[in-house]
């Protein structure tokens, strides 16, 4: 009895800390080998500003699939790095807090109540040695971590990180890389390549380019940005490509958000020569085959039929690229079964591909909304079967789950019920009555 009671005074204290176990950041295992994924193409190499941050996070998503000793090994590797990256002669600081709680966490999980005690002592010590500036809020490293981890988890999440980074600057305003993050943050909440940047967060990637000049990857957004107003940018885009292909492979470089500029405002086959010279200088990086695969795709999927030989390229890559990514690649299959129609000898293998996916267990609701919303275009497209095309839209549609997927496949259904032409009206009808009591 004792020790179930210890165990619950345990957990309530665990729950006043702030990391990444109580900051109700998804759990959703799709979502979170993408997340690890992209984690991962971030590297190394540079010693990032954010590489203690980068671990910490991956030792959450890490024992979320069901790793703890991973978990452990990255939480060991983030203590190591912040140390490093502040580079003070105290072995112990604040930009520790958000590590110690997670290990707090951790051997909490785990069964390792006395090392979870210790490491709560830790983050209580560190709070009172040093308190946040501003009374009753968070020290400004944990805003800056929480911005940070907040950033990987989709729209409405970056929009808190925005105004955690917002916060964590006001009281430490001398760290360069809060600043940039806040700005590519606030710059990320906007469509940047369809819609012009307002002049408010134009004028603060600017200024933060001009405080941060190493980081190529703000160069870019900056760069497309000034492109959206309309200013000539060929030749320094030139430049930073130049810049770009001469580092450490990093999806930080800025070569993804630079092959988008390529593609939208210069041309789709200067962004596949730029895509194919990053490949020849780093064969076997799969960051880079994943940027050029989507090269491929636009121009595939553009309405101009392309040649086979780039079809073949296209499926090559992404087959490889799916191999590469094996557990976060589902829309990268979805893409590949709409490249294989397009290709004169290979058109069967769509159709395997979706029969694989249909039949795949235990899907997240939201990647099974996606798979039923995909095929209903590709039955209506490419197999002209209307009805069967409406089965899976309402499939999708009637799984109880909040997505953009869902989202479509219902509006999709109230047309065709608007226009009132086909025999399962009644059915949809049914359907959509149902999905709004």
């Amino acid at each position: 009895m004792n020790a179930a009671v210890n165990r619950t005074t345990l957990k309530r204290e665990l729950e006043r800390l702030e990391c990444h176990f109580t900051w109700n950041l998804s759990s959703q295992r799709a979502k979170l080998f993408i997340i690890r994924d992209n984690l991962e193409d971030i590297g190394t190499v540079e010693g990032y500003n954010w590489l203690g941050h980068i671990y910490n996070l991956q030792a959450y998503i890490h024992y979320q699939i069901g790793s703890p000793k991973d978990a452990l090994r990255f939480l060991s590797r983030a203590a190591e790095a912040l140390r490093q990256i502040r580079n003070t002669v105290s072995e112990e600081g604040p930009w520790l807090l958000v590590n110690y709680a997670n290990l707090a966490w951790l051997h909490y999980y785990i069964g390792e109540e006395r090392k979870s005690h210790t490491y709560l002592s830790k983050v209580d010590f560190l709070l009172n040695e040093y308190p946040s500036p501003y009374q009753a809020e968070l020290h400004p490293e944990i805003y800056a971590e929480k911005a940070w981890a907040m950033m990987k988890f989709g729209r409405d999440n970056t929009l808190l990180a925005v105004q955690y980074f917002q916060k964590a600057i006001r009281m430490q305003p001398d760290m360069i890389e809060w600043h940039s993050s806040h700005v590519l943050a606030l710059a990320s909440t906007s469509k940047l390549y369809k819609t012009q940047l307002d002049m408010n967060t134009f004028e603060k990637l600017k200024l933060a380019k001009k405080h941060d000049p190493e980081n190529l990857y703000l160069a870019t957004i900056f760069l497309a940005a000034s492109a959206g107003r309309g200013r000539r940018f060929e030749a320094e885009a030139c430049e930073l490509a130049k810049k770009i292909l001469k580092k450490p492979v990093s999806s930080y470089s800025g070569i993804k958000p630079l092959l988008k500029l390529y593609r939208i405002y210069l041309s789709i086959d200067e962004a596949l020569d730029l895509a194919e010279e990053a490949l020849q200088r780093h064969p076997g990086e799969r960051y880079l085959k994943r940027c050029a695969a989507i090269c491929y795709k636009k121009k595939i999927l553009s309405d101009i039929p392309p040649e086979q030989s780039i079809i073949d390229r296209a499926i090559n890559l992404y087959e490889e690229v799916i191999s590469l990514y094996h557990q976060s690649s589902l829309k990268r299959q979805i893409t590949l079964a709409n490249i294989y129609v397009k290709s004169i000898r290979s058109q069967c293998k769509a159709d395997e591909i979706f029969e694989e996916l249909l039949h795949k267990r235990n899907q997240d609701p939201r990647d099974r909304q996606m798979v039923y919303n995909y095929f209903a275009k590709y039955c209506l497209l490419t197999h002209k079967q209307s009805n069967k095309s409406i089965r899976y839209y309402m499939k999708a549609a009637a799984i109880q789950y909040p997505s953009i997927y869902r989202d479509n496949s219902i509006q999709i259904l109230e047309k065709i019920r608007q226009r009132n032409r086909n025999r399962m009206c009644r059915e949809i009808e049914k359907l959509l009555d149902n999905l709004h009591e």
